[in-house]
């Protein structure tokens, strides 16, 4: 790998070394939004992005997350589109995600439909969070689902959003 997966830290820090790789706002919503919308292409990341990002800080961020280790990037071939993936250190920023939105919730203003997500994730606590990273597993790295029987998070996630859509919370 190249890029930042083989810099030094400034420091030895582990908060140094996490915001190192996290720490531009744009990574992270890249990140959401493979986590949360399964965004896994550029156009999708592109066109679905809330914030509106520019397609060379998408390419930049996307660069830099592949380097970092959180996203891989499935070579396109002809006629197909490259694919993003998480990795399990991506995945893993799942709970860095719900502390960030938990502490939105109580310090920051936003839109119905926006927050609901991060209401729902807050309240489930750790065991939504744990079938959710469950299910990024499945669904980005391939490893079924410990429990298949159990209700999918995302569905109890999608389910609250659209709710808040059209106004039924």
């Amino acid at each position: 790998m190249t890029g930042y997966s083989h810099r030094s830290p400034r420091s030895g820090c582990a908060i140094n070394a996490a915001v190192e790789v996290l720490g531009d706002p744009w990574s992270m919503l890249v990140l959401r939004d493979v986590i949360f919308g399964n965004r896994r292409h550029f156009r999708e990341l592109l066109h679905g992005s809330e914030e509106r990002i520019a397609s060379n800080i998408l390419s930049s961020r996307l660069k830099r997350l592949v380097a970092g280790g959180l996203l891989t990037r499935e070579s396109a071939a002809r006629g197909r589109r490259a694919a993003y993936s998480l990795t399990e250190a991506g995945i893993q920023t799942l709970p860095v995600m719900v502390a960030l939105g938990t502490w939105g919730l109580a310090h920051r203003d936003g839109t119905r439909e926006l927050r609901v997500r991060a209401e729902v994730l807050r309240d489930g606590g750790p065991e939504l969070i744990e079938r959710f990273i469950d299910e990024l597993r499945e669904a980005h790295l391939g490893i079924p689902l410990p429990h298949p029987h159990r209700p999918l998070a995302s569905e109890q996630l999608q389910a609250a959003y659209d709710a808040a859509t059209t106004g039924a919370i």
